[in-house]
């Protein structure tokens, strides 16, 4: 499996991600939003849209963390993720992100802007394949990675899973 992994990340140059695994930018729209346009919150303008591919292994997960957009999780190969999402609110799910339809695995799914999320493979000694779709176009100005100790004193209900899905 490593070398399958390290084809998949040599044919794709795939590069480290900061919240965990590996990706790269596949599109960046080449229109953009300007600012005037865009919600308070946003600083300077947004391409419409950007897509990258990531990829996940069993000997590492996606840590929790937010962006301002809505992003699209599209599964492409290998082992199905446990995608954790925290709305804003603090109401916590787990979406199964594959293709195994019948077994409520669904092949898409859209984190609301806002969420905190995190993901994982779910099988052993395997890796999961997946392409991210976000909308307005992602920016590292959008993109928050709290402490674990920040994320548990906002949402302790949630302390187990938080601890197990954040790297510091």
């Amino acid at each position: 499996m490593k070398n399958a992994i390290h084809d998949l990340i040599s044919k794709l140059d795939l590069k480290p991600h900061p919240e965990g695994g590996f990706f790269k930018e596949t599109y960046r729209s080449k229109g953009v939003i300007d600012e005037s346009h865009l919600g308070a919150s946003y600083t300077g303008k947004r391409n419409y849209s950007t897509c990258i591919y990531f990829l996940l292994t069993s000997d590492n997960f996606s840590a929790f963390h937010r962006i301002k957009q809505d992003e699209i999780w599209h599964f492409y190969d290998g082992s199905p993720i446990d995608l954790h999402v925290i709305s804003e609110s603090g109401v916590y799910h787990k979406h199964v992100i594959g293709i195994d339809i019948k077994n409520g695995e669904v092949p898409q799914f859209v984190v609301p802007g806002g969420s905190w999320f995190a993901a994982e493979a779910i099988n052993q000694n395997a890796y999961a394949l997946i392409g991210c779709t976000v909308s307005p176009g992602f920016s590292f100005e959008d993109f928050e990675l709290k402490s674990r100790d920040d994320l548990i004193s906002l949402f302790p209900d949630h302390k187990e899973i938080i601890s197990r899905l954040t790297h510091f």
